[in-house]
């Protein structure tokens, strides 16, 4: 199985010859075929994930002085896409086993200013999201669901898609599904649907849940002078066809290769299963996970990250990555820098004092070893080098 195997030159090529699919364009066919496969009503794609979660802020209302609450471990993103909406991040601790982001945690930081909850599904595995629906419904707070790791994991038998106000995926070149860069945001509420696709779009009158134009031919109406294209304040964020094309390749070997990933984790279990020097992610009962990443966290006391790490590149690994510094830690946070997107909002927020020991004590422990090889000799090579690394710290 390639990265690109399916029709993404076939699709190229007729973008290029300026041929159209059924649904009318590139990004249509996209969104059709995504809500079918997710199970949402309106799907917008749009040029990256974090196009998606700024977009479904704007659309819920969120604004200047708003408090968005997201977890302690994740990206940047989900906090940079609160600060485009000039909203207050705020940050919720996570559980130790699964590394997600719990209703309980949730609960201890909302406040009055609270107007939205994103939550993510970190490295491939969902959320509890029984539970934070429960709290989205008991506060009257929406929420927006991160799914940029998660893939066709499902919860019970259920695909994974969207039980909040909306949800969002990335397709950057490292995940599931890649096109270089866009993303996809999905919900079932046909007003947030239009309001989404008119931020994303530039603000065009003319867009609606489904789709819309802005493009109108010869009609004579809409050549008129007198005519207002303009009704939302917006930004463009839309998805170009070739990469629409593209993306929709992708979709349509989804399956294949969420089930390589997970095969891969599986080989690094097999390894990791026998000894008591790593512990894996959590996958609660009812839960599956598409495994974005295969992630744990270095339990025998005495071994250093760094030198874990080289050793299994000696061995002929090809290395792993580390979770991302706590948002709030990150230098752009942590210095104050982010102030200058608003003074007067921003001017007495700082984070100095902020903590969250779950989050910030796996932050340093966690290991991700990467599971998009695609030959079964790299496959062996990575499982071997972890074996060898793994009795040599034993």
């Amino acid at each position: 199985m390639k990265k690109y195997g399916g029709n993404e030159l076939n699709y190229l090529k007729q973008v290029l010859d300026n041929k159209k699919p059924n649904a009318g364009s590139w990004n249509n066919e996209l969104e059709k075929k995504f809500s079918k496969v997710f199970k949402g009503k309106y799907a917008i794609a749009m040029n990256s994930g974090t196009a998606t979660l700024h977009s479904a802020l704007e659309a819920l209302g969120v604004g200047a002085g708003d408090e968005v609450i997201s977890p302690a471990l994740t990206v940047i993103m989900d906090t940079t896409a609160t600060l485009h909406a000039n909203a207050i991040p705020v940050y919720a601790d996570v559980d130790r086993e699964t590394y997600n982001i719990t209703a309980d945690e949730i609960e201890k930081k909302i406040t009055k200013k609270t107007k939205a909850i994103i939550v993510v599904s970190v490295y491939g595995l969902p959320c509890d999201m029984d539970e934070i629906m429960k709290l989205s419904k008991k506060y009257k707070i929406p929420i927006i669901e991160d799914h940029a790791q998660t893939v066709l994991a499902t919860v019970n038998n259920k695909i994974v898609g969207v039980r909040g106000d909306f949800a969002s995926w990335s397709f950057e070149s490292s995940k599931h599904i890649s096109s270089g860069e866009g993303g996809m945001l999905l919900t079932n509420n046909s007003s947030l649907a239009q309001k989404a696709r008119k931020i994303s779009g530039q603000g065009y009158a003319n867009l609606t849940a489904d789709g819309g134009v802005i493009k109108f031919g010869n009609n004579s109406d809409f050549l008129s002078p007198k005519f207002n294209r303009h009704d939302t304040l917006g930004w463009n964020y839309r998805m170009n066809e070739f990469t629409a094309a593209i993306a929709l390749a992708q979709l349509e070997n989804i399956e294949e290769k969420v089930e390589k990933r997970v095969y891969v984790a599986n080989k690094f279990l097999e390894v990791i299963n026998q000894y008591e020097i790593l512990k894996p992610q959590h996958i609660p009962k009812g839960f599956s996970h598409s495994f974005f990443t295969l992630s744990c966290t270095i339990e025998k006391k005495g071994i250093n990250w760094i030198k874990f790490r080289d050793k299994f590149n000696s061995f002929g690994g090809d290395g792993f990555y580390a979770a991302w510094q706590n948002p709030y830690n990150e230098k752009i946070i942590k210095s104050g820098n982010f102030r200058k997107r608003n003074e007067h909002i921003y001017k007495n927020i700082d984070y100095k004092n902020t903590s969250n020991p779950v989050a910030e004590t796996l932050q340093k422990k966690i290991i991700q070893f990467k599971t998009n090889y695609l030959r079964e000799t790299d496959i062996k090579k990575q499982q071997s080098a972890l074996s060898k690394t793994l009795n040599y710290f034993n």
